[in-house]
């Protein structure tokens, strides 16, 4: 059940990270603060649709 998906920056909307999750256990959209290469510094990263 573990599926892969894009983190998306919430600042500049680059998608940057790949990351995998249990469905199962965590089915709402993951939410990070995570650092963005363009807007070098440390912004939210959402989950993408």
């Amino acid at each position: 059940m573990r599926t892969s998906f894009t983190l998306r920056c919430t600042v500049c909307k680059s998608e940057n990270y790949r990351a995998a999750k249990n469905k199962k256990l965590h089915p709402s959209r993951m939410e990070t603060q995570k650092y963005c290469p363009k807007c070098r510094k440390q912004t939210l990263h959402k989950e993408k649709k």
